[in-house]
């Protein structure tokens, strides 16, 4: 089975109130199990977490699938670095190529070399940014190259690197989907982790009592063979290629059908690829993606692909709020 179809299998499963989800349930309760014993491994002592000697603030979520926490670490690395703090990113890097030794990720480095998310940070962020299995060594490479604030990048599991604030991103409309671990259900922990959380952001739908909400809004599509930009509503109207390797595609589908895009949606799995050329071939319309996706096709020859980059937006007492805890974390230093 594709990764796409697994992924759509998986939606139906966690979201869709299928009952096929309670046939996983043993295989819930071993990894419930699985959980809790590892973080209580963590909480004795028995298995060590490392400080990097520098504040360090992980943003994840805790369910399976894109819930905008990639956009969060973007957001937060240009407010601090815009305040002189010297911010960097770390990450593991998913599905790249060699795990051994810490990657300093640059504009020029490749998507296969260092993930695509990482890369896209390396590249919208205009902070440092590292990739390893090992966060802790990747923060300590960072540490060394002058950075005195480490971002983790889908950091909240990795109990090894220790923290002094935990973000978490939740999608507003999807949620927690059945509330189950998987495999029954998309729950990587349970949903009671999120009031251990210093800060609970929340991606669009309704907040969470006490949470802060932010949306991801986006306005122009970029041509990713000369970087020309094109307001999104130019589209509208236009039947397009949908590509979105990403862990919710019907987001950034219902992102362009709201500026009236008509879309055919192409199966890709979430960090997959899809053939640009073979769906030029098939018919002549434009292609969308987003900048997770445009990083894996750059150079792009196909004249009539898009990228669409998204902003964090939200209301100014919520950005007070996060920056005012963020910096109490990132300007004291340890």
């Amino acid at each position: 089975m594709s990764s796409a179809r697994s992924q759509a299998l998986a939606a139906r499963l966690w979201y869709g109130g299928s009952p096929l989800a309670w046939l996983l349930l043993p295989f819930a309760w071993l990894y419930g199990g699985v959980v809790r014993a590892r973080r209580a491994l963590y909480r004795r002592g028995w298995l060590r977490a490392r400080h990097p000697g520098v504040p360090v603030i992980v943003v994840g979520n805790v369910t399976v699938g894109g819930t905008g926490k990639t956009p969060v670490v973007a957001w937060l690395a240009a407010r601090l670095h815009s305040r002189g703090l010297a911010p960097g990113i770390v990450s593991r890097g998913y599905g790249r190529r060699g795990h051994g030794q810490p990657l300093r990720v640059t504009a020029e480095t490749t998507a296969e070399e260092a993930g695509d998310e990482p890369l896209l940070l390396a590249q919208c962020a205009g902070v440092p940014v590292a990739v390893c299995t090992d966060r802790y060594a990747a923060a300590r490479a960072l540490v060394a190259d002058g950075v005195r604030v480490i971002i983790a990048d889908d950091g909240l599991q990795h109990y090894a690197l220790a923290r002094d604030l935990e973000i978490v991103v939740v999608d507003g409309e999807r949620r927690f989907g059945n509330e189950r671990l998987l495999p029954a259900g998309p729950l990587r922990e349970p949903v009671e982790r999120i009031a251990e959380a210093g800060l609970v952001l929340v991606n669009g739908g309704t907040p969470l009592p006490g949470a802060c909400g932010f949306r991801l809004q986006a306005r122009v599509a970029v041509r990713l063979a000369d970087e020309a930009e094109r307001a999104l509503e130019a589209f509208a109207g236009s039947r397009v290629w949908m590509v979105a390797g990403i862990g919710n595609p019907g987001r950034f589908r219902a992102e362009l059908q709201r500026h009236g895009i008509e879309v055919d949606e192409v199966p890709v799995g979430d960090h997959g690829r899809a053939d640009l050329a073979g769906l030029s071939k098939s018919a002549a319309r434009p292609i969308l993606m987003t900048g997770k996706d445009a990083v894996k096709y750059r150079p792009c020859s196909e004249p009539d692909a898009w990228y669409v980059p998204v902003d964090v937006e939200m209301d100014a007492a919520d950005e007070s709020l996060i920056l005012a805890r963020v910096l109490a974390v990132a300007g004291g230093g340890r």
